[in-house]
């Protein structure tokens, strides 16, 4: 066998070749191929990364058959920090790149690192997830976003990378399903709108957790009707329950919204 190759067999007995490499007193498995020329391909890319510090981030592409992009990226970043991580991170000094194939660079906050130094971010038509107890979840939901927000209207990015997910750069504009932020010149309110056949106004109100209690007092409306479509309900934690309860009777849903319910129930 070549060097760094190994030779291993499939539960069906077919013979394929592991590479692996061994720095700094860390065995690592450079991945599996389908012959012994393209395993210690792997192990002399991965030694010539080490061994040269001209082969950086910035050219990989050239650099790294047949080794994939996030080994040689994780191989990277062992050799300048002197720290492996199996995903595709390189350490910072304040915080963390992911590199995703086909996507580019991702940065987070150290915060962050413990995760995604154990779970891949996988990106498909344009959304990022992670794969977490056998679901998915999108990398926005960490910041409280929400699958069905939008951006520029739900959040933002403070510095216009939508690529920076360090959490000074994350704005959350609407925080809760049903309710909007409206601003207008010397006046800034909280509109809530439920969605059944059209789009229902159910009110404006100063704060928007009040605007959510709004939401979810018109949710129940609708499924007290006989309305069968599943309305996300909104978990408002600036309110006691009882706080909860005196706010959620104190909001007076519209006489139009009302009829149509009234309607629909008959």
């Amino acid at each position: 066998m070549k060097k760094g190759v190994f030779l291993a067999r499939k539960k069906d007995g077919s013979v394929y070749y592991r590479s692996n490499i061994n720095r700094f007193g860390k065995h690592i498995s450079l991945g599996s191929f389908a012959t012994e020329d393209e395993a210690a391909m792997a192990y002399l890319a991965a030694v010539s990364i080490y061994e040269n510090k001209d082969i950086t981030l910035l050219n990989l592409s050239s650099n790294t058959a047949p080794l994939t992009f996030e080994k040689a990226v994780s191989i990277i970043n062992h050799r300048d920090n002197g720290l492996y991580i199996k995903t595709p991170i390189y350490l910072r000094q304040s915080y963390f790149s992911y590199f995703l194939s086909g996507v580019g660079e991702l940065k987070f906050d150290n915060d962050d690192l413990f995760y995604y130094s154990s779970h891949h971010i996988h990106a498909r038509n344009g959304h990022m997830y992670v794969n977490d107890f056998g679901m998915q979840y999108g990398i926005l939901a960490r910041f409280g976003i929400k699958n069905y927000a939008v951006a520029g209207r739900d959040y933002s990015f403070a510095n216009g990378d939508d690529h920076d997910f360090r959490y000074q750069n994350i704005i959350i504009i609407n925080r809760y399903h049903g309710v909007r932020l409206k601003e207008t010149p010397g006046h800034t309110c909280y509109e809530t709108r439920i969605h059944i056949v059209g789009e229902y106004f159910i009110g404006s109100y100063d704060c928007d957790s009040i605007a959510a209690v709004a939401y979810n007092k018109a949710a129940d409306a609708a499924l007290k009707a006989g309305i069968t479509k599943k309305f996300p309900q909104n978990y408002v934690v600036d309110y006691t329950a009882s706080e909860y309860a005196d706010i959620y009777r104190s909001i007076t849903l519209p006489v139009r919204y009302l009829n149509y319910l009234e309607e629909y129930a008959e």
